[in-house]
């Protein structure tokens, strides 16, 4: 068991995303137990901040990037360095408007055939091609 290294991802911003969360659900079960709809959505709506606080520690370095990291970068109480220009795999740091260029075509070469199949046009997926839009640029 010693030879497997997993990166479970604690960080300061999940564990006070995750105690912020159980005090939100705690406030929310007496809440229940007293027939309370202000404290049932007291606790909810302090669950739901709790995806605000994670959220915004993340995005000033106090979460990880998407993904594993390396041995060295595991601690609890160390700090993220790329989090301020944002991960590209990132739902988060996408959502903050980081961690994609806006402007640039990096995207994968394609090759599509000719009407008569013997020529080709060789261009370059643009990324919103992802999002349902077949266009491709031509390589010059």
């Amino acid at each position: 068991m010693s030879g497997n290294h997993h990166d479970e991802g604690h960080t300061v911003a999940g564990w006070t995303g995750c105690a912020v969360a159980v005090v939100g659900t705690s406030v929310a079960g007496v809440g229940m137990c007293l027939g309370s709809a202000a404290w049932i959505w007291l606790g909810l709506g302090v669950a739901g901040l709790s995806v605000l606080v994670t959220w915004g520690l993340h995005l000033v370095g106090w979460g990880k990037p998407p993904g594993i990291r390396p041995v060295a970068e595991r601690g609890m109480w160390v700090r993220d360095r790329g989090a301020r220009a944002g991960h590209p795999a990132c739902v988060g740091c996408r959502l903050a408007g980081r961690g994609r260029s806006v402007g640039t075509t990096t995207g994968v070469a394609v090759f599509a055939e000719g009407m008569q199949g013997t020529q080709g046009v060789q261009g370059v997926l643009r990324p919103d091609a992802a999002l349902g839009s077949s266009r491709s640029e031509s390589a010059v």
